[in-house]
């Protein structure tokens, strides 16, 4: 194929190996960079977001280098209790705590001569990365409740999702550790910045789903494409896979149109400069607030107007509620493609009314001016069918 031609011959081996889907310069960098590196014995950090893929390379570097016949271990720092990390990783002696009832290894032992992948390191206790940094320094550690130094000849690779400089800053992450494990660093690139290889992924996800659970398999229509390169996608792969697995478990044999992709959307952001609302800083009480607030000063703007042209209240307010709903991704990424319901100002809610009422009063005259038709009312009220039906259960309006 042509996007392959640059890719070099032992790039392609390790895609092909470990099922890695993407042609993007920047996954293709970071996994030659982690090819090159595999067979010189040197300690390396692997970051980038998280649901980005980055266990996939401390298993490349181990595959690829002179310790593939020897154990490889993956430590999860993040899930094991700070009482118990030191026991996990070097062991301990019997009777060293309560509850130690006979002596065990711990991964530093078990995996000699092998590889261990330290992911989450950043969550590692102070106390804990002062052990990690003899190991590495010395290949020695001793076991909880031993004075008998051991040692093990191991390969170290860590992963983080934090910027491990700003926690040395903060006192959060020792900066002699740091420098021991970051000798090479590995960047795994977001989702968002692999440009079509979102495309890729999608299709394959949808494909592998239908062949495992015998169904049949999902499209994307150009719209829906276009929509999944705009979304900046916050939980990365992870999260892509999760959605096309929903869609190919209840639309299973139909092609995806973009509304029906983005109600799965949480609120995320799409690139271009037209994120949406983050979790960081906002809220959906906050968002919900701002939306009264400007609903409210347009009213009173459009009130006095009115008063002193002297019209009537058949004029439109030009006011646009895509969807007729609260902000979602799918408002936001619609909103410079469509126009959505006119709402005249007797429409909006009055102080005594939640936008939860005034919403389903909109959609019960729609549906009762078009005789029940919900693909009309649909298109009037600028929703899809799929979105009306769910609103006319969640408010147990009678059609």
């Amino acid at each position: 194929m042509s996007e392959n031609k640059n890719i070099p011959a032992s790039v392609m081996q390790v895609k092909q190996r470990f099922s890695i889907i993407g042609n993007s310069p920047e996954l293709i960098n970071a996994i030659e960079r982690a090819v090159k590196v595999a067979p010189v014995d040197l300690s390396v950090l692997v970051t980038g977001e998280s649901g980005s893929g980055k266990e996939f390379f401390p298993r490349i570097i181990h595959a690829s280098g002179s310790r593939k016949h020897k154990k490889y271990i993956a430590v999860n720092c993040g899930a094991i209790p700070e009482g118990t990390i030191d026991s996990e990783l070097f062991g301990h002696e019997k009777g060293a705590f309560t509850g130690a009832i006979s002596t065990r290894k711990g991964y530093f032992e078990e995996a000699d001569g092998g590889t261990i992948f330290l992911d989450e390191v950043a969550e590692l206790p102070m106390t804990t990365q002062a052990r990690l940094l003899r190991v590495l320094e010395t290949g020695e550690f001793l076991k909880v409740g031993s004075s008998e130094v051991q040692k093990t000849n191991v390969r170290i690779v860590a992963a983080t999702n934090v910027d491990l400089l700003k926690a040395v800053a903060r006192g959060r992450f020792r900066e002699d550790l740091y420098y021991r494990l970051s000798t090479i660093q590995i960047q795994v690139p977001s989702l968002h910045d692999r440009g079509e290889d979102v495309l890729l992924l999608a299709r394959k996800f949808a494909s592998d789903f239908a062949e495992k659970y015998m169904t049949a398999p999902i499209t994307f229509s150009e719209e829906a494409r276009r929509a999944m390169l705009l979304y900046r996608w916050p939980g990365n792969v992870r999260q892509l896979k999760n959605v096309v697995e929903q869609l190919a478990l209840f639309d299973a044999g139909k092609e995806i149109d973009r509304s029906a992709l983005i109600e799965l959307l949480p609120l995320g952001g799409t690139s271009a400069g037209r994120d949406l609302p983050s979790s960081t800083g906002h809220t959906y009480e906050q968002d919900r607030e701002l939306l009264w607030q400007t609903l409210f000063s347009m009213r009173a703007e459009i009130s006095e107007l009115k008063a002193l042209l002297g019209v009537g209240s058949e004029i439109s307010d030009g006011i646009h509620r895509n969807k007729g709903l609260l902000p979602s991704a799918k408002d936001l990424i619609d909103a410079g493609d469509h126009g959505g319901v006119h709402i005249i100002p007797e429409q909006l809610p009055s102080r005594g009314e939640t936008l939860e009422d005034a919403e389903r009063k909109v959609i019960e005259e729609t549906l009762h001016r078009n005789g029940g038709d919900k693909k009309k009312s649909a298109e009037q009220l600028n929703i899809s069918v799929r979105t009306l039906y769910r609103k006319i259960r969640d408010y147990g309006i009678e059609s």
